[in-house]
């Protein structure tokens, strides 16, 4: 086989993986810290904001690889294996303070991982071929997370038979460490190359591009604001569903949050519409604007962050759920390929590095703004406050229409994404 075909098939087994992976970063490792360890708003966003330290510290890990002289494969695998490390340890040891610790390291190690996988997919994909292969693959990682995602809330609601954790998920731990083993063996078997041009220069260099290019920087800032709004109150979803008798004077569900329930609602019924809507939205990538597509799909986000935290029942939390599987899907694609429809050829993977670079930042901002405001206002009108920052930066970048029609096709270059 040649180095397509072989990171090809190790990428569809990584998937699987990804997809188990997904459903810790998304729901249940939050749901054990609001459910058993009753952590306070701090330790909660800490715990939401995990993955941001190492979408920060990308561009200083990809320095450090080419110092090294490591492949990226073999860098990816051994970060991957450090993730599942922590995950054994936090099943081992049962302490709120190294609950913390363990998924803030966890989380880094394997979000510093996807500048790697870039470039091996820049590496072993052809650019024709690069979109298809990655929405193949991507297919399997949304409907492992959707399967597993509902297994792992029926088990957890099967043994409790409350709505409450009755116990320490230790083995639910275990198969996140098993899973990032997995994927670490699939790293491990994907051709890859040292990575050049990065040695002995400064790790945050790309920054200048920032300032360099204008419409760049005009992307970056409205970005920065919708994604904000998005991911302030992303957290807040198990935390309105799990911890709903701390808020019994603002509103009350209709139906007991089991965990086999939030799972449903958290993960199962998005990662479905997400599955089904997926193609639809990357066809339209390539035909569409994109400042009028990511303006669409932002709607989609604000619409399900006021049905959600308005809602009280499980028809509309439902509802909520499939707009936000909706807006995901697409937001996905948008995600991974904007900067190939703006970026010069040559500085494709430094403007990603910057992209992901700013996500970190507000990937660790958000969840603290969220939980704090929660202390002020209500869920139902901080739903509000944020689809009203969603709508009006993207105004602000629809203002620059022509722009996106100038904007040129792309090919996918990461997974695992957030807005």
């Amino acid at each position: 086989m040649n180095r397509t075909e072989i990171t090809y098939r190790y990428e569809r087994l990584r998937a699987v993986a990804s997809g188990v992976i997904e459903t810790a970063v998304t729901t249940f490792l939050l749901l054990i810290a609001v459910q058993w360890f009753e952590f306070g708003a701090t330790a909660k966003a800490l715990v939401a904001a995990a993955a941001a330290l190492g979408f920060m510290l990308g561009p200083v890990v990809v320095s450090r690889v080419a110092e090294l002289g490591w492949t990226t494969a073999q860098a990816a695998a051994r970060l991957t294996l450090g993730a599942a490390g922590c995950y054994v340890l936090l099943a081992a040891v049962e302490n709120r303070w190294l609950y913390i610790a363990g998924v803030i390291v966890a989380m880094t190690l394997a979000t510093a991982v996807i500048p790697l996988v870039t470039q091996i997919y820049t590496e072993n994909y052809p650019a024709k071929k690069r979109g298809k292969l990655f929405s193949r693959a991507a297919m399997i990682r949304i409907s492992s997370a959707a399967g597993f995602g509902l297994l792992a809330g029926w088990i957890l609601t099967n043994n409790n038979g409350t709505e409450k954790l009755a116990s320490y998920p230790a083995w639910l731990l275990l198969v996140f460490a098993g899973a990032f083993v997995m994927a670490a063996f699939c790293f491990s078997r994907c051709p890859a190359k040292p990575l050049t041009g990065a040695k002995g220069t400064h790790p945050f260099r790309s920054l200048r591009f920032v300032k360099e290019d204008k419409l760049f920087r005009h992307i970056l800032i409205c970005w920065m604001l919708f994604g904000i709004g998005n991911l302030m109150l992303f957290p807040l979803r198990v935390e309105y569903l799990a911890n709903a008798d701390a808020y019994a004077d603002q509103y009350t569900l209709t139906f007991e949050p089991t965990p086999a329930r939030i799972a449903l609602i958290l993960v199962f019924i998005p990662n479905v519409v997400k599955l089904v809507c997926s193609p639809f939205w990357g066809g339209l990538f390539d035909r569409m604007n994109f400042f009028v597509l990511r303006v669409v799909l932002n709607f989609f986000f604000a619409a399900s962050l006021v049905v959600f935290f308005n809602s009280e029942t499980m028809v509309g939390l439902c509802i909520a759920a499939a707009l936000f599987g909706i807006g995901n899907s697409g937001g996905e694609v948008a995600w991974s390929l904007w900067v190939t429809k703006f970026a010069p050829a040559k500085h494709v993977a430094d403007y990603m590095s910057v992209h992901v670079f700013f996500n970190g930042i507000r990937v660790f901002l958000a969840p603290f703004l969220g939980f704090w405001l929660l202390g002020f206002v209500s869920a139902a009108s901080l739903s509000l406050f944020s689809a009203g920052i969603i709508i009006a930066s993207s105004l602000a970048l629809l203002s620059d229409y022509p722009s996106g029609e100038k904007a040129k096709r792309g090919a996918a270059l990461t997974e695992e994404i957030s807005d």
